[in-house]
């Protein structure tokens, strides 16, 4: 006879079952569901393998010998007996299981699978009667697997049955744990063994330490679990089955659930609702203070406006070419402030947020040091009026331990007084010490009128005269050496003059010494587009128009502010683009000073000439007291060339203590 475990009669159909429950000699199966179907069979196979054995056992004592006459005979089996009233008991409960026809839930569509291991394949006939008291459930659960149990399988895949298995993934409560039985209503639906599925805005009361995560329903695909899972079947008290005996019950008490919370605020950002992690009584914790670092910082920088609209403040440390230190301005700001190019801004910003790649300006609190009130309504750079320097620059009146050549200072500003809005040009021959003179000049201007705000600009000059101008003269100074492109060179120098025309429309003095005119000019001839009109040296004919639109932005401007520009050109240098170049800039300007390389080779410092250097209109910088008596020291030096005047005037320089001291003894 076959035998068949619980497993395979689920995989069956029900025309099967009934023609299996007819071999095995059950009636009247008609009506009956599945489940208690397989249920008869499973304890009618028992019931039959149980009788065949006592059957197999009465048979051999027939066939042993007969006693001999006389000898007492020993106890009769009781087994006859004992099957019969198995018999008799087990057909009064498949009687009372087709009377009580339990209602079993049937699965829902889309729920997965039961996987039932093998572990419940043969069932022994000698097991303990079902007429025993019920003692599985004051019975502690076993832990470990008991002596003989087959061991566990991987489970097979079936069909959809219409009983739910409980999945237990956690072990077994202890006999502590687990209530005494209770009458239960008959045709109890089976439960799942681990703590009872919560909604989302719901959490247990008190999780169990092992519970496993919730599992996920796919209606298409039975979800399978990695670990291996023990099927437990729950049945009424009242129903006597050999699976009793087998596999103990789980209680049945559900677990207490806490009312829905729809408080957001008991809940943690990135936790579910539901988390059997989460305790009930755990005090919610707060998020963390969101820092706001707005207004914290003041960015300094000067405005380039892109043709988009928008603009970026430029640092200095960077020349004032595009950085990480740059600050977004966004073209509401430009518009409402009404913003351009050079515009020195300062104002508070913030950190970037997500998605924006710059840290952007709050507000405008200052444009080039004045009030956003009074810069809205400027006038134009070129709209200003334009005069002659009427303001002279006090070169010596204090000295500054960073002078190197008093005497130089000194004799500038005796023979070619410098003023504000004074459009200079040094003209020199390589090696005649103009970048000193430079140096010195600088400095002078910087401890004798704090007002003013001065830049140094060296166009395509060496790194090391970089390094020293910056550690050497109070003022800013921006470099691109000789090393970068052309288009570098024109860029900073037009950052430059837009700021300084920016600083000049807000009422600024702004000083401008640039080193050297002539290379900026080789720049823009560079980076001029080919126009087919050359000039001699290589020139473009419109390469100079740029460069002299920047040396003719000094000027004087009527109600005040003033842009000066003292720039250095290259004569004699065996170049014939730095003679032409020279001679474009030539009458441009409204002061000149001329170095000698004669007076450099002898080792005379200042090498100025004297005779060549003057100042237009110079009656404007100084008094008439000093004008008569710079009259008569001209006349006196005419006569001499340029080595002998030279020599002259420094020894009479170092025999006074200024240049008033120097005029007052010529009376003498």
């Amino acid at each position: 006879m076959v035998k068949y475990n619980i497993v395979e009669l689920t995989d069956m159909e029900l025309p099967k079952l009934q023609t299996i429950a007819t071999e095995l000699g059950l009636g009247e199966i008609k009506g009956i569901d599945k489940q208690a179907l397989i249920y008869l069979i499973l304890d009618q196979q028992a019931v039959s393998v149980a009788g065949m054995q006592k059957e197999k056992e009465a048979q051999k004592s027939e066939t042993k010998p007969r006693r001999k006459p006389g000898r007492p005979p020993k106890n009769p089996p009781a087994e006859t007996s004992e099957t019969a009233a198995e018999k008799k008991e087990k057909k009064e409960t498949a009687k009372e299981k087709e009377a009580e026809k339990p209602v079993v839930k049937r699965r829902g569509p889309g729920r997965p699978p039961k996987k039932k291991p093998e572990e419940v394949q043969e069932i022994d006939a000698e097991e303990k009667p079902a007429e025993k008291e019920k003692k599985t459930a004051e019975k502690p659960a076993v832990k470990r697997r008991g002596p003989g149990r087959p061991p566990k399988k991987k489970p097979v895949e079936e069909q959809p049955v219409d009983t739910e298995p409980i999945l237990a993934t956690e072990p077994m409560l202890e006999a502590e744990d687990t209530p005494a039985a209770e009458p239960q209503p008959i045709a109890q639906p089976m439960e799942v063994a681990e703590a009872p599925t919560v909604p989302e805005a719901e959490t247990p009361d008190k999780p169990e330490s092992g519970a496993a995560p919730e599992v996920k329903e796919t209606p298409a695909t039975p979800t399978v679990s990695a670990d291996p899972k023990r099927t437990i079947f729950k049945h009424t008290t009242d129903t006597n089955s050999v699976l009793d005996q087998v596999l103990p019950m789980q209680p049945s008490t559900p677990q207490p659930k806490e009312k829905p919370s729809n408080d957001p605020k008991k809940r943690q950002p990135g936790q579910r609702a539901g988390n059997p992690n989460l305790r009930e009584n755990a005090p919610a914790v707060p998020p963390p203070p969101l820092y706001d670092f707005d207004g914290i910082l003041t960015a300094t920088g000067v405005l380039e406006i892109v043709p988009d609209g928008y603009g970026f403040l430029r640092s200095s440390d960077y020349n004032y070419l595009a950085s990480p230190d740059d600050v977004y301005v966004s073209a509401s700001q430009i518009k409402l402030f009404g913003l351009r190019t050079g515009d020195l801004v300062e104002g508070p910003i913030r950190p970037p947020r997500e998605g924006e790649k710059y840290f952007p300006l709050v507000k405008v609190d200052t444009i080039n040091g004045r009030p956003t009130e009074e810069v809205r309504d400027r006038v134009p750079f070129d709209h200003l009026t334009p005069l002659f320097p009427n303001e002279k620059f006090n070169l010596t009146e204090r000295r500054s331990p960073k002078v190197y050549d008093p005497y130089a200072v000194r004799v500038v500003d005796l023979f070619s007084p410098i003023g504000k809005g004074q459009r200079g040009l040094i003209v020199a021959q390589p090696k005649t010490g103009k970048t000193m003179l430079l140096k010195d000049i600088a400095n002078a201007i910087a401890i004798n009128h704090p007002e003013v705000y001065m830049i140094i600009l060296l166009i395509d000059e060496r790194p090391e005269e970089v390094t020293d101008m910056a550690r050497s003269v109070d003022a800013e100074v921006i470099a691109s050496t000789f090393d970068e492109p052309a288009d570098r060179h024109v860029k900073i120098a037009e950052i430059v003059l837009n700021k300084a025309k920016r600083m000049v429309e807000c009422g600024h003095d702004v000083v401008i010494l640039l080193d050297s005119i002539t290379r900026l000019a080789r720049a823009y001839n560079t980076v001029q587009p080919a126009s087919g009109k050359i000039l001699s040296g290589g020139v473009e004919a419109n390469a100079l128009q740029k460069p002299k639109r920047f040396f003719g932005a000094a000027r004087n401007i009527e109600h005040g502010g003033s842009l000066t520009i003292l720039a250095t050109a290259l004569t004699d240098t065996g170049s014939k683009m730095d003679d032409v170049i020279f001679e474009e800039f030539k009458g441009t300007g409204n002061m000149e000073l001329q170095l000698d390389r004669k007076l450099a080779n002898r080792r005379v410092y200042p090498a100025v000439d004297i005779q060549a250097s003057s100042t237009r209109r110079d009656d404007l910088l100084q008094d008439e007291s000093t004008r008569n008596r710079l009259f008569i020291f001209r006349n006196y030096l005419a006569d001499m060339n340029t080595i002998e005047a030279m020599e002259f005037v420094k020894k009479q320089m170092e025999l006074t203590a200024n240049n008033a001291e120097l005029l007052a003894s010529m009376n003498g």
